[in-house]
């Protein structure tokens, strides 16, 4: 699962959901399109539907898939997301994947050390965040679980575990493009 606002949605994200994909051995990537991201100021923020049609559009709907199923179960938080989805899906092995920017961002998370224990995740580099992810509070808090890379496959299954994903990272991202479109530089 690759959960986000996905605003908007971008070849940086497919570009993820693949590379997780083959490290991991995953027969799906899920794009978990968030309604609303409390952490995330409204203003700015597309629509819900354009957001979700955008990751649709990246998405080839049988190996990445795009999803608003947060919105269909009515939770806010991550952690209920993740708890009601392993209760529909009991068979299903989820791996939460996630960039390190969002690593670095995790203590600010509601109730993100049960997230960790609950879930296994994989964190994939992203310019100007890696090593301020790696040395942050959520990595040192969860340094027993992780793996080395070359365990990534392992994964699947087995929380509490984390593997940072030392894979080739794009620089696409979707403020750089909402600031293109309004024509402000970073």
């Amino acid at each position: 699962m690759l959960g986000g606002s996905f605003n908007p949605a971008h070849d940086g994200h497919r570009h993820v959901a693949l590379l997780a994909a083959r490290c991991l051995r995953l027969d799906q990537v899920w794009l978990l399109v968030s309604p609303g991201n409390p952490l995330k100021p409204r203003d700015g923020m597309a629509p819900f539907a354009a957001r979700l049609a955008g990751a649709r559009r990246i998405a080839d709907g049988r190996r990445v898939v795009a999803s608003g199923i947060e919105s269909v179960l009515g939770t806010r938080f991550t952690l209920d997301t993740l708890r009601l989805l392993r209760r529909l899906f009991p068979r299903v092995q989820f791996v939460w994947i996630m960039g390190a920017d969002i690593l670095a961002e995790m203590p600010r998370w509601r109730r993100w050390t049960e997230i960790a224990r609950l879930m296994p995740f994989a964190v994939l580099p992203r310019p100007d965040y890696n090593r301020r992810a790696l040395a942050g509070k959520a990595a040192y808090r969860l340094r027993a679980g992780r793996r080395l890379a070359r365990e990534a496959s392992l994964l699947p299954g087995a929380a509490p575990g984390w593997v940072f994903l030392p894979v080739r990272q794009t620089a696409a991202s979707a403020t750089a493009i909402r600031n293109a479109a309004k024509g402000t530089v970073l």
